[in-house]
Formats: C-alpha cells, structure tokens, sequence
C-alpha cells in the first residue's frame, strides 16, 4: 500500500513538472516524448515483479501505443491506423484447426464464469478462466456482472443462428470467433482481452465458449 502510495506521488510529480515547463504562451519547452517516457518510467519504477506476474506486461504494441495516445490526446484514431490494425488483428486469427467452431456449452459456462488465472497468487499451472461476466451479463439469473461489454443474453438468437451447421449462420460463426480470437479485429482499440492470440484460452476453451453463445440449446438462447 505505501508502495502504491509513493509511487502515485511521483506520477503526480511529473505530471505538476510537466504543467511548469509550459510557458506563458501555452508552449511546452519538452516534447511529448520527453513525457511519454517520463511517465512510461515512474509506471515500470512503481512494479515489483510477482510469482507469474512479470514487468513484461507492462510493455504496449503498436496498437495499443497508438489507442492509448488517441484515449489521452482524445483525437480519434486517424482512419488510415485503425484500419490497419483490425487487418493485422483478422490475419493473426488462427481458425480451428478441425474446422469445427462449437465445442460443449457446459464447459463454455464454466470458464465463461471462472476468473482464474494470471494473477501473481496463481499457479502457471491453473487453468485460465475467461473471466467473461466481468465485463457482460450472461444469464438473466444472473444478479451480479460487469457492464463494460453488451450483454450475451440470446447472442446467437438474436443473430439468427438457430442451426450452427446451416452455411447461412457461418458468418457471424467466424466473426464471433475472430472477435474472440483477437478482439482488434473488429474494433482497433476495444477494451476486450483477445483470449486466444494472448494465450488466455486455448482452441478448445474457445470452441466452449463459442457454444455457450452459439449453441441454441445454450442457457443463453433460451
């Protein structure tokens, strides 16, 4: 705690120096470069490393480098940018490698619903929850859930898709898949985790989860 304490001070610090180097015209005297890394700095100084927690996960992409400096500067993203990183995020799909989408609901609901792993008090070896329903309501039993993200409740019959094996439904198959894949394939700076370019879940996880939302007999499509 007094670790997080100090190491908001000096955010702060820099952020008061940074206010002072900016003349009475409105003109910083220090490029926003010198503050990028200033700040990029005091976050990395303010980590301590922790069982499978590791500083590396504080390094950015290009993609993400360029959401975060749109979020701050509050300029969207320029059109030429954005494209370019949902085409790159489509081409690093990899697709089930039987050609089958859907695996069992029941697992879906499981890890749609477990929180699990990558935290520093986890194993390497626990298995990785989707941690789903901390951003989307799922079921409409459900009493607490995140509302970051839309709710899943009747994703697949809203959509249509009351036959997975039908060609019609293979459109929004593939782009729900892809989107769990690698979410920036639809939307270059979502706020969504992209499960399986990250290695959060494996093919077989998402093949779960892609069930639970896709599968008519799913809780979810009721």
């Amino acid at each position: 705690m007094k670790k997080t304490i100090v190491a908001c001070g000096v955010l702060a610090a820099a952020f008061w120096m940074a206010g002072c180097s900016t003349g009475s015209g409105g003109t910083a005297r220090s490029s926003a470069v010198d503050y990028d890394k200033m700040t990029a700095d005091i976050i990395k100084a303010s980590f301590v490393e922790r069982g499978i927690a590791k500083l590396d996960r504080l390094e950015q992409d290009q993609a993400r480098k360029a959401c975060w400096e749109s979020e701050v500067t509050g300029k969207p993203l320029d059109p030429k940018v954005e494209k370019a990183i949902e085409e790159a995020a489509l081409k690093s799909v990899k697709w089930p490698s039987d050609g089958k989408f859907l695996g069992d609901w029941r697992e879906g609901e499981k890890i749609a619903q477990s929180g699990r792993g990558l935290t520093w008090t986890d194993d390497e070896k626990v298995v990785n929850g989707g941690n789903c329903y901390n951003c989307h309501q799922i079921d409409k039993k459900e009493i607490s859930y995140g509302t970051l993200g839309p709710s899943l409740w009747n994703y697949g019959k809203m959509r249509g898709v009351t036959n997975p094996d039908d060609p019609a439904a293979k459109p929004i198959i593939e782009y729900t898949w892809a989107k769990i894949w690698n979410s920036r394939a639809y939307n270059a700076c979502t706020k969504m985790p992209s499960a399986g370019h990250k290695g959060i879940l494996n093919e077989e996880q998402i093949k779960h989860i892609m069930a639970l939302l896709l599968d008519p007999k799913s809780p979810v499509n009721q």
